[in-house]
């Protein structure tokens, strides 16, 4: 399970796959042979297993060459590594091959599933084809419209996305680009919005021809309830169905390994927290959706049909053993921003009152989320779990116990991070053959498909006094 390139390195040819015997003290040669044999069999497994990994990994090439030619130079002395050696060529060739084939005009687009599992040794199609992002479109200074798209989205077809969601039509609209430094650049219709690595061409705005904004937070209040609150209207499970349709879709084609690389090297992970990233980043956008319609609705009587709306969703994505999504709307309704209207929670009836509590127990922190790790353990697969919790424990692993111990890998640490990351796939079981998404319409799968959320805590606490302002 444990194979991002930097534990690649640590079997360095030079020490490990030696044939000076200095090195190696007394040894005969026959336990030369067998030790420079162990040495080669756990390179080709883990080569086998993650090519498709290790493949893009330039030190991985420059270790995989480096040992083609010990073996090269030890056939003289061990003509019985001839095997290894050709195996070892395969392994190579096939590298090659591979490469050949990701940059192909003529390779055709994968499933989501194909594109991000590592787990089936298919070949990938190119980064730029196979990879999601989810869009951030400012419609104002403070909030913006997460689409989910192809990396190699172009400005016309997220605007086009973008004007569908606003009601608006789309010449009257254009998409702007704002640079870390200020400077604001009118993107052109075919212009690409994400490099290779993921990078955005800048934070992205979608504003009237004359440059001013197309939503107004605090004066457009009433066309804000118009436009975006539609969830007091929408069937409460189909709801929590398309969240779960949502993050399933994303969880099911996240690999373990992604959270290794995540930790070991979140700074210069490239491509290989594709899935992983995106699923932290709904969560968190979740979170944001749920303070953000609450915090819009002037109205008190809505808002009391708000938060309960929310409480049942959260109980419904339970159910749907989306554990993701249930402590992004719990979190949600927990944050100070919405926790402070108390003349709204005062209306909320008893029944959903204790209904919240109870579904409060499960994110209890104590004990380090004992009440958590045990339901979890009780749901039957697949299940989606709360990744930043995973994520969180895996880091305390890393963190707090050292990679090398007197030069040597400390293995114990890694068989540690291999039981706790293979709850990924455990979670992924699907021993029935139904899977968990599940059929939901098409209003409600639009809607959650392009949430609307204010991203400046400054903001949510200003809408949440102008609603109940602090006695």
């Amino acid at each position: 399970i444990l194979t991002p390139s930097h534990l690649y390195l640590t079997l360095t040819p030079g020490p490990t796959y030696c044939s000076k015997r200095r090195h190696r003290g007394k040894e005969d040669g026959q336990e030369v042979l067998e030790r420079k044999r162990k040495v080669l069999y756990l390179v080709t497994q883990w080569t086998t297993l993650y090519r498709d990994v290790l493949q893009e990994d330039e030190h991985v090439k420059v270790f995989m060459k480096t040992l083609y030619r010990f073996i090269l130079d030890d056939l003289y002395e061990h003509p019985a590594l001839e095997k290894e050696q050709k195996e070892l060529l395969k392994l190579l060739r096939l590298h090659r091959r591979h490469t050949v084939d990701e940059y192909s005009p003529n390779r055709k687009s994968m499933s989501l599933s194909h594109q991000l599992s590592l787990k089936e040794p298919q070949t990938r199609g190119t980064q730029r084809e196979t990879r999601e992002v989810l869009c951030h479109v400012y419609v104002s200074l403070d909030s913006y419209l997460s689409v989910r798209s192809p990396a190699n989205v172009v400005a016309q077809g997220l605007l086009q996305q973008v004007a569908e969601r606003l009601d608006v039509s789309m010449q009257e609209l254009v998409l702007l680009a704002v640079t870390y430094s200020g400077e604001k650049l009118v993107l052109q219709p075919q212009d690409r919005l994400y490099s290779d690595s993921l990078s955005a061409v800048g934070r992205l705005h979608v504003c009237r021809r004359d440059l001013s904004e197309v939503v107004n937070l605090f004066t457009d209040n009433a066309e804000l309830q118009h436009r975006w609150a539609h969830v007091l209207s929408m069937d409460t499970r189909g709801v929590a169905v398309s969240l779960t349709n949502f993050d399933w879709s994303i969880f099911n084609s996240i690999h373990e390994q992604e959270l290794v690389y995540f930790t070991f090297s979140r700074h210069a992970s490239g491509g290989h927290t594709v899935a992983l990233q995106l699923l932290l980043q709904r969560c968190n956008e979740v979170q944001l959706w749920v303070m953000t319609e609450v915090l819009l609705c002037s109205t008190l009587c809505k808002r009391v049909q708000l938060i309960k709306k929310f409480i049942k969703i959260a109980a419904h994505c339970k159910v749907q053993r989306n554990l993701n999504s249930f402590f992004a709307i719990i979190m949600g309704l927990n944050t100070a921003a919405v926790s402070r209207l108390s003349q709204t929670w005062e209306k909320v009836p008893g029944k959903f009152k204790n209904l919240f509590s109870e579904l409060e127990t499960l994110t209890d922190p104590s004990l380090n989320h004992k009440p958590y790790r045990d339901a979890l353990k009780k749901m039957k697969t697949p299940k989606i779990p709360f990744l930043p919790l995973l994520l969180k424990d895996v880091t305390f692993i890393h963190e707090g116990n050292k990679t090398f111990l007197d030069n040597l890998v400390n293995f114990e640490k890694l068989h540690m991070i291999a039981d706790t990351v293979r709850l990924i796939r455990h979670c992924q079981e699907d021993h029935t053959g139904y899977g968990m998404p599940q059929k939901s319409g098409p209003e409600v799968r639009l809607y959650v498909d392009f949430l609307h959320v204010i991203d400046n805590q400054q903001t949510l606490f200003e809408l949440s006094h102008r609603l109940e302002p602090r006695l």
